[in-house]
């Protein structure tokens, strides 16, 4: 994982060394501050989660090439189960690593598709007729990601989502505190989903 790493941080050094254009350490900081608290929640609870079930070779694969809860995850546990094998035996960590590399491989595959044909595509995407709902895109793919989560469970979902909608009426400019809020509304589920558990309802 360091090694991997090593190789991301070294892309952008390599570029700022070639071009001569360095970013200072304040902007980076700034910027690292904006984000790193969400990927470190993030990045504690996946760790804590998925190392045990994909095994050592699933988990470098997965956390290398990314996007385990909605594509690597669900391919190595489908893997699993169908070959009715347990999480956390040497044959699960074997079908798990096939079945995350698969996915790592068909991901590329289908990307660089997208990059090609989309040099072709770029002015019918550029049409004014389409600009306003590729606008609509980022709200789109969190609002199809909030859907699969909360029909895992509807009630775990209902103290967070109450507690975001009255703190953003209450102070609009906190929309920009993403960063923030998302760890806060992590603790809120977390603490809804205990006395829910406690009360018997989940």
């Amino acid at each position: 994982m360091l090694s991997a790493l090593a190789v991301m941080v070294a892309v952008p050094v390599a570029i700022s060394i070639r071009f001569g254009a360095w970013p200072g350490f304040m902007p980076v900081f700034r910027g690292l501050l904006a984000v790193a608290p969400v990927y470190w929640t993030v990045t504690a609870i996946e760790v804590l989660t998925y190392a045990p079930m994909l095994g050592s070779g699933g988990t470098y694969l997965a956390f290398v090439t990314g996007n385990i809860t909605n594509l690597k995850a669900p391919a190595a546990i489908s893997a699993m189960q169908t070959a009715s094998v347990k999480p956390g035996t040497e044959e699960g960590e074997i079908l798990s690593t096939i079945a995350i590399a698969v996915t790592s491989i068909v991901t590329t595959l289908i990307l660089a598709s997208g990059v090609l044909l989309f040099s072709f595509l770029a002015p019918v995407l550029q049409n004014p007729v389409l600009l306003p709902a590729f606008k609509m895109i980022l709200p789109a793919l969190f609002g199809a990601l909030g859907v699969v989560f909360i029909a895992r469970n509807w009630k775990i979902s209902v103290a967070p989502l109450v507690a975001m909608i009255i703190l953003f009426i209450c102070v609009p400019a906190l929309a920009t505190a993403v960063s923030i809020l998302v760890p806060v509304s992590a603790l809120i589920a977390i603490a809804g989903a205990r006395i829910l558990y406690n009360r018997g309802l989940v």
